[in-house]
């Protein structure tokens, strides 16, 4: 009798050698048109760079040769290729409690085509939404790609977003199906089920279902349908995909004003994909397998091509944490505690992402320990790092040769800092949305621990210019990825103008929104970013903030935030935040926050001081231990300290309406939790001043005279 188990095997290895031969003859395919064509035009019948219809298709931005044109793939080619050559390579873990549930690349291709066919089952439509609201983890991943592969559209969302905000996405992208990890989000659809005319069914792929309902499906129950759908059915389906046509929607969640439904092509994220493996370089088996961790939201797209498509074309293996671990919410908290530290020295991942409230975190805990180490330790840190910040400050600008005594420093200093992190295997260090300052920057770099900045849009599928450690620069985003350009318009005195992009990365358009589509893409294709920024002579991007946090004061005069900020931060080491103020008033003032501990259970800003603002507040002779301490002017040590660094500012502003007049400390350190910042760490500065609204009439109540 045949064992069950040894049978499945069997299908599944048929299934793998019929892909594997249906895969080379699309490649075989798709390059012999290619070299036909003078241009794409025969595989992109859209005469346009855009559109704005959900079943529209777009002309990819190609060179005008077209053997120097990567040929375009649609996603299921991509993981298909994936399972085809790394079939027993393990692909992703979801923690479970304190097991790890663990898929190979073979299994995980073959779960996302039993989600495509029981998304077909429950009757989802061609380009329409499959929307997908939880924590990070397998299933996600695979219902996002079973989405695509049947033919719909993958909608990730935000698992902090309200029940409003949830039905306007469901409405515009006429969701068939949501798919969410527990009963708080379904709670949420079943608040808005009523107005939604499209929804057909309810996947909940973590708890027990508390109620049945009619349309509501356990995870294990939703796959089931798969049977029910043959294969042949779902291969048709894939076949009439068209790299050129929309696979996802992507919504700017956690930002103010209203959200856009940016629509994103296959071309889109398997070409970005490609570009960013050899942007970045990385290892593929047989040399290496790339370890990553994904805890950021999958629903931003510069986290999933890192998180998912890149570690697919790369066979990397991918972990989620454990959603058992404490009431996370989703949203970043603090590593040296809680989930995420703990999960780096689980897995030691070789490649790690973070955002700058992240980064924020892990600087703080690194300062922590070396401060409470003994004095004989300190010094020898103290001479590491400085060794560690001259050599690598040398190695970024072409120098390659080592002291002999850095490897002395490496042993006792910078290894024992990765290790405490649970990055002493990491290779390559991310930074994922705002810039970090330069004082964060540093740091890291003093201890080995080169930081690479990325910049990209939603519009550009999260990504458009990378550092990496041939090139890299510090406060830079890096240089464009390859075969795509930037360029600077409106450049003002300073060579400071607007950024516009243009390469296969950019979106398709705004999905049912002609208008802005129009406003953000050009007619020669060209991205609008509406950011500020230069590129230097050897074509490093700087971003310098953006149009709309621009401040226009009483006198009409225009001035950029961004640079006065950030010299605010490095002048006055205890601030954490600073945000300018001034919109139509005859000056500027400054809210500042002072670095406070972080709570690492829930992510919220506590009352007492870092270690690192204490330790500074001691060499001012101040005794201030908690932020109370420092408020209403009660500590003047602290007080003139922070005056001082605001004239030093204050002497290298260009005009006088550029120069701080006023600053107050606020009584809480921003965070994403108290809404100050988004769930990427960019400052939202309209819910600031609406928070802080007393304070800021405040400053301007009061006369200067």
């Amino acid at each position: 009798m045949t064992d069950p188990k040894e049978s499945d095997n069997l299908q599944t290895s048929r299934r793998i050698l019929k892909t594997k031969t249906i895969l080379k003859n699309k490649i075989h395919s798709a390059i012999s048109k290619k070299a036909q064509a003078d241009n794409f035009e025969i595989l992109t019948p859209g005469s346009s760079y855009w559109t704005s219809k959900r079943e529209g298709q777009v002309q990819l931005r190609m060179g005008k040769d077209p053997l120097d044109n990567e040929p375009p793939v649609t996603v299921p080619d991509l993981i298909m290729s994936a399972a085809t050559k790394y079939s027993h390579y393990l692909a992703i873990g979801s923690k479970y409690k304190k097991s790890w549930q663990l898929l190979t690349y073979i299994e995980y291709y073959e779960a996302c085509r039993r989600a495509a066919k029981a998304f077909l089952k429950v009757g989802l439509e061609r380009f329409h939404g499959v929307g997908i609201m939880g924590i990070n983890s397998s299933e996600w991943v695979i219902a996002s790609i079973g989405a695509i592969m049947a033919g719909g559209i993958s909608v990730g969302i935000l698992s902090s977003i309200s029940p409003k905000a949830c039905q306007v996405i469901a409405e515009t992208s006429e969701m068939d199906i949501f798919v969410v990890d527990n009963d708080r989000q379904l709670q949420k659809i079943n608040q808005i089920q009523g107005y939604l005319k499209h929804l057909k069914a309810i996947i909940q792929y973590r708890e027990d279902i508390q109620e049945a309902q009619p349309n509501l499906y356990s995870w294990k129950g939703f796959l089931d349908l798969a049977d029910g759908i043959s294969d042949e059915k779902l291969d048709k389906i894939i076949d009439t995909l068209k790299p050129n046509q929309c696979c996802a929607l992507v919504y700017n969640q956690g930002t103010t004003g209203p959200s856009k439904a940016i629509m994103l092509s296959h071309d889109n994220i398997t070409w970005t994909t490609a570009a960013i493996v050899q942007s970045l370089g990385f290892k593929c088996p047989p040399q290496g397998q790339e370890i990553l961790v994904s805890y950021l939201p999958l629903c931003f797209p510069g986290i999933q091509i890192l998180d998912v498509w890149v570690a697919i074309s790369v066979a990397g293996t991918v972990y989620f944490p454990s959603l058992d671990s404490g009431k996370w919410s989703g949203l970043p908290r603090t590593p040296g505690t809680g989930f995420l530290m703990e999960l780096l020295r689980e897995v030691q991942p070789t490649t790690f992402c973070g955002i700058p409230w992240v980064w924020d975190r892990m600087l703080d805990s690194l300062k922590t320990k070396f401060l409470d180490s003994t004095a004989f330790r300190r010094r020898i840190d103290h001479w590491a790092m400085r060794m560690g910040l001259h050599t690598n400050k040398k190695l970024m600008m072409g120098e390659i040769h080592q002291p002999l005594c850095f490897g002395l420093a490496k042993r006792l200093t910078f290894e024992r800092a990765r290790k405490f992190l649970g990055l002493n295997h990491c290779q390559q260090f991310l930074n994922m949305g705002m810039g970090l300052p330069s004082g964060t920057l540093d740091f890291f770099l003093s201890v080995n621990i080169p930081i690479m900045e990325l910049y990209g849009l939603s519009e550009c599928t999260g990504l458009h210019t990378v550092s990496n450690l041939q090139a890299y620069r510090i406060l830079s985003a890096g240089k464009a990825l390859p075969k795509t350009h930037t360029k600077v318009e409106k450049e003002n005195k300073d060579g400071i103008g607007n950024l516009c992009i243009w390469g296969r990365h950019i979106f398709m358009g705004y999905l049912r929104d002609k208008q802005s589509t129009e406003r953000k893409v050009d007619t020669h294709g060209w991205l609008h970013t509406n950011d500020l920024g230069f590129l230097d002579f050897d074509k490093f991007l700087y971003v310098m903030g953006n149009n709309n946090d621009l401040i226009k004061l009483s006198s009409g005069e225009m001035v950029n935030p961004y640079p006065i900020e950030e010299r605010v931060r490095t002048r006055i080491p205890i601030v954490r935040y600073a945000m300018l103020v001034g919109q139509d008033a005859p000056y500027l003032c400054a809210l500042l926050t002072l670095k406070c501990q972080i709570n690492p259970e829930t992510g919220e800003a506590r009352s007492n001081l870092t270690s690192e603002v204490v330790a500074c507040c001691r060499k001012l002779r101040s005794q201030s231990t908690w932020l109370s301490d420092v408020l209403y002017d009660r500590d003047p040590l602290v007080t003139e300290f922070i005056n001082q660094g605001i004239e030093d500012v204050n002497s290298e502003a260009p005009t006088m309406g550029a120069k701080i007049i006023k600053w107050v400390i606020l009584d809480n350190d921003f965070s994403v939790d108290g809404g100050e910042l988004g769930p990427m760490s960019k400052m939202n500065r309209s819910i600031v001043v609406k928070i802080y609204q007393e304070e800021i009439q405040k400053l301007y109540e009061t006369s200067t005279s």
